[in-house]
Order: C-alpha cells, then structure tokens, then sequence
C-alpha cells in the first residue's frame, strides 16, 4: 500500500499524508509566503543572566506607603468638620450615625433606595475619603522633601 502525498495550493512546502499510514503521525506543518515565519515567543519579564534567572521588576513594592500617621490624622481631620452642626442643627456625623440606627431598627429589611441614610453614608465616605487622600499626599510629600524647592 502506497501513501499518497498531496500538496496543497498555496502551501508549496506543505504536504499532507494519507491517513492509511501506519507509523505515528507527524505534526503537520503548513508554511506559506503570505505568513510570517514562526516566531519563538519570549517571557519579557524573564532576564536570563541579569539576576540570577529571578524575575526583577522595577515597580516599589510598598507603593502606598502606608502609615498610621496620615490614617489617624485625617480620621480626626474629617470628623471635626463633619461634627459641626451645619444642616439644621444637626451635623454630617450626626445624620449619618442617627440614620444608621434608624436602619438598624428594622434591621432584616434593607434601607430602601429613597432613604436619607444613602445621602448620608456617600456623602460623610466621599468627605472622609478625600481627607484621607490629601492627607496622604501631604504628609507623604512632606515627608520625602517634595515641596522643598
């Protein structure tokens, strides 16, 4: 029994056998002038011979840098404004923590999308989150000498 080769158009150097051969199948290669030739893919965060074989990467480990410092301070830094009775006589703290309670009386059933406790609770996290921020900034910066001239 013969096997028959055939060449496939447009893939000069491809060839693909019959399947009535007995020996393990090959793995077929097509090749083509349309196509690049095969490229090895490489790992780029792989440096062979610069430490080691250990992957090395440039980016600070400790990238937020954090500290209690800023965390205690801009805690106390938000709440004392948001404790200032501006909204009626009331403060942001005090709307919010009183509203809090008020969910928590009918506790298995979630605040519905119209109450106030969800004005409050954005509102008095993006405050306190914004602090957090500068102060993060500003104590990191002063810190690290970034607004020396």
């Amino acid at each position: 029994m013969a096997a028959t080769v055939s060449t496939v158009i447009g893939l000069g150097s491809s060839s693909l056998s019959s399947p009535s051969r007995v020996s393990a199948p090959k793995p077929t290669s097509l090749n083509s002038g349309f196509l690049k030739s095969t490229v090895t893919v490489r790992n780029p965060l792989k440096q062979a011979h610069a430490s080691g074989g250990k992957y090395t990467c440039s980016f600070q480990r400790d990238w937020l840098r954090r500290d209690f410092n800023v965390i205690g301070f801009g805690l106390i830094g938000w709440l004392a404004p948001s404790s200032i009775p501006a909204i009626d006589g009331k403060s942001l703290t005090g709307l919010f923590f009183e509203s809090i309670g008020a969910e928590l009386a009918h506790f298995p059933t979630p605040p519905a999308l119209t109450s106030q406790f969800w004005l409050w609770l954005i509102t008095w996290h993006v405050g306190l989150f914004i602090c957090l921020t500068f102060g993060q900034i500003g104590f990191k910066g002063r810190t690290e000498d970034y607004f020396e001239k």
